[in-house]
C-alpha cells in the first residue's frame, strides 16, 4: 500500500479520526455514554448548533463571520412563543418568525456588509446586542411559556423505529450508489481512482449504518429535529458541491475582486448567504423553544462560539475559499460529544468553555500550518 496515499487519507480525514478516538475514549471512561438513549439525546442536542453551523459554513466560505446567530436564535424563540400566546396559528407563527426575524435580520446584516463594505465582525456584533435587547424587551425579561399543544411535538417527537430503519437503510443505499457511480464516471474518463478513499467511504458508511440502526432503530426512532438537520445538511452539501451558487461562494472566498471581474454578483451572493444563516438560526431557536416547551430571552447565548468552532474544526478556513458542510457536521458532532462527555464525567461548565476555546485555537493553528505548506 502506498505510504503517501495512507498519509493523505489520514490528513483528509483527520477530524473524523479525532471524532472516533473521542467516542472510543468516552465509551471506556463512562459506561452510560455509548448507550442508545444517550446517543439519541446527543444527536438531538447537536442539531441546534449543527443547523446554525451549516449557514455559518457558507458565511465563512466567503471570508465573512456572523456573531449574531445566538441572539437571533434567542429572539426567534421569544417571537414564536409570543405569537402563539396571541392566538396565532402555530404554523403561521413559525413562518412569520422565519421571515421577519431570520429574513429581515439577515437582509439587514447582508445589506451593510455587501453594499457599504462594513466589516462583518462589526455589523453582526452590533446585531448580537440589538437582537438580545429585542428579546428582553418583547419578553419583559422573563420566560414565555408555550400555549399550543402541537408546538412541543416539533422538537420532541420521533419518527417511529420501523420507519426510521427504512430511512436509514435507504440513505445507506443511496450513499453506496453515489460512491460507485462516481468511481464509474472517473474510470470512464480515464481519471485516477482513489481506491483507499473509496474503501474507506464504504467502511465509514457501513459503520455509520450500524451505529444509526443501534441508536435510532433500537430506541424511540429518529428525533424529528435530527431529521430536519439531516435534510438541511444534505441540501447544503448539494448546494456547495453541485450548483453554480456553491461554486460562486468558493470563488468569492478565494478572491473577491477576481470573482467580481468574472461576472459574479457579489452583493446578491453575500445578501443570500447572510439571509440563509439568519433564517437557519431562527429555525434553530424555534426548535429549541419547542424542545424546551418555552422560551427565555437568554436562549442562544454563546451559540456563535459553538457554531464557529464546529465550522473551523470541520476544516473550513477562516480566510475563506475552502471547506465543506460534511466537515462542519463532523465538527458539530465533536463539539456535541465533548459537551456530552464532559457533562457525564462531571467536568465543570467553566472548564468546558476553556477546553472549547483551546480547541478553536488549535484548529485555526492547524489551518495556518496547512496554508504554509
Amino acid at each position: 500500500m502506498n505510504k503517501n496515499a495512507v498519509l493523505n487519507f489520514i490528513k483528509n480525514n483527520a477530524t473524523l479520526i479525532a471524532l472516533l478516538v473521542l467516542v472510543i475514549g468516552l465509551s471506556f471512561a463512562d459506561d452510560s455514554f455509548f448507550t442508545a438513549r444517550n446517543l439519541s439525546n446527543l444527536a438531538r442536542q447537536v442539531t441546534i448548533i449543527g443547523i446554525i453551523a451549516v449557514g455559518m459554513t457558507m458565511v465563512i466560505l466567503i471570508a465573512g463571520i456572523d456573531l449574531s446567530v445566538g441572539s437571533v436564535a434567542g429572539l426567534s424563540a421569544i417571537v414564536v412563543t409570543t405569537l402563539m400566546q396571541n392566538d396565532i396559528n402555530v404554523w403561521i407563527s413559525i413562518v412569520l418568525t422565519l421571515a421577519v426575524v431570520g429574513g429581515l435580520i439577515g437582509a439587514w446584516n447582508g445589506f451593510w456588509i455587501a453594499h457599504y463594505k462594513i466589516p462583518p465582525f462589526i455589523i453582526t456584533l452590533g446585531m448580537l446586542t440589538i437582537a438580545r435587547g429585542l428579546a428582553l424587551t418583547i419578553s419583559d425579561g422573563s420566560s414565555v411559556p408555550v400555549t399550543d399543544k402541537m408546538f412541543p411535538q416539533i422538537g420532541g417527537a420521533y419518527i417511529p423505529p420501523m420507519a426510521s430503519t427504512v430511512i436509514i437503510v435507504a440513505i445507506f443505499a443511496l450513499m453506496l450508489y453515489t460512491t460507485f457511480r462516481g468511481a464509474a464516471r472517473a474510470r470512464k474518463v480515464g481519471a485516477e481512482i482513489d481506491t483507499i478513499q473509496i474503501v474507506s467511504n464504504l467502511v465509514i458508511s457501513g459503520a455509520g449504518l450500524a451505529l444509526a440502526l443501534y441508536v435510532f432503530g433500537s430506541y424511540d426512532g429518529i428525533p424529528v429535529p435530527v431529521a430536519i438537520f439531516a435534510v438541511i445538511a444534505a441540501a447544503g452539501i448539494y448546494i456547495l458541491g453541485q450548483t453554480r451558487f456553491g461554486r460562486r461562494l468558493y470563488a468569492l472566498g478565494g478572491n473577491e475582486d477576481a470573482a467580481r471581474l468574472s461576472g459574479i454578483d457579489v452583493y446578491k451572493t453575500k445578501l443570500i448567504v447572510y439571509i440563509t444563516v439568519s433564517v437557519l438560526s431562527a429555525l434553530a431557536g424555534i426548535l429549541l423553544a419547542s424542545r424546551l416547551n418555552g422560551a427565555s430571552p437568554n436562549l442562544g447565548t454563546m451559540f456563535e462560539l459553538d457554531a464557529i468552532a464546529s465550522v473551523v474544526i470541520g476544516g473550513t478556513s477562516l480566510a475563506g475559499g475552502s471547506g465543506t458542510i460534511g466537515g462542519t457536521v463532523i465538527g458539530a458532532l465533536i463539539i456535541g460529544v465533548l459537551n456530552n462527555g464532559m457533562s457525564l464525567l462531571g467536568v465543570s461548565t467553566f472548564y468546558q468553555l476553556i477546553i472549547k476555546g483551546f480547541i478553536i485555537i488549535l484548529a485555526v493553528w492547524f489551518d495556518v500550518l496547512q496554508k504554509r505548506k
